[in-house]
């Protein structure tokens, strides 16, 4: 497989192992999240974002949609193993990296999240549904039932409708797994620094040796 584009961008503190890595959304790339970084305004915490693997419109995709998402899930899945497992050869440990993502990449964070063998620093995903909810809950890992997930998601969003994400977020919770689900009255998209600002709370929180 060709691995996937990314774009780092360092830490203030060069010596510094811990990463965020950020997924974007259908159409977007990487470029979209160049804000990100100062946004979350850590200089202990390097960041790593990283372009879907399919031309979609002028940006990319992870996954067909809303057409048979599962070749492309799994797929964009085997390419995100190898990319954590390159940083680990890195000397970028998984339990140092926060994964995230935004619609298609907050579906992939929680798949990846949630299957790769080791635990993360901490998930969030924004705006985005769980794919293969049956097969995630049936049988969690032992690594799954060790992750911290952030999900949140807007009332008012229009493209993917919380009706159909929200009652996702029980049998989650019924299967041992650690959710911290926040609902926005926001559409498809970050409401500013109120999302930004529990986001960046639930970020530290998975490194407390920093302030």
């Amino acid at each position: 497989m060709t691995p996937l584009r990314t774009e780092w961008i360092p830490a203030a503190d060069r010596t510094s192992r811990r990463l965020m890595v950020m997924l974007h959304g259908l159409g977007d790339s990487l470029e979209g999240y160049r804000w990100w970084p100062q946004a979350m305004g850590f200089p202990w915490l390097n960041h790593m974002l990283v372009n879907a693997p399919d031309a979609y419109y002028g940006g990319y995709s992870w996954f067909d949609y809303p057409d048979d998402i599962a070749p492309g899930v799994v797929r964009s899945r085997g390419l995100l193993f190898q990319l954590l497992d390159d940083l680990r050869a890195q000397g970028f440990p998984t339990e140092q990296i926060t994964l995230g993502g935004f619609s298609q990449g907050c579906l992939m964070t929680v798949d990846v999240g949630l299957r790769y063998p080791h635990r993360f620093a901490g998930l969030v995903g924004i705006s985005g549904w769980v794919f293969d909810l049956e097969s995630l809950v049936k049988n969690p890992s032992a690594h799954a039932l060790q992750q911290r997930l952030l999900l949140t998601h807007g009332t008012e969003d229009p493209l993917i409708p919380i009706e159909k994400v929200r009652p996702q977020i029980a049998p989650l919770r019924a299967a041992g797994l650690s959710v911290d689900w926040r609902e926005f009255q926001k559409v498809h998209t970050i409401q500013g620094e109120a999302e930004l600002s529990l986001i960046r709370n639930f970020v530290r929180s998975g490194y407390p040796d920093q302030t």
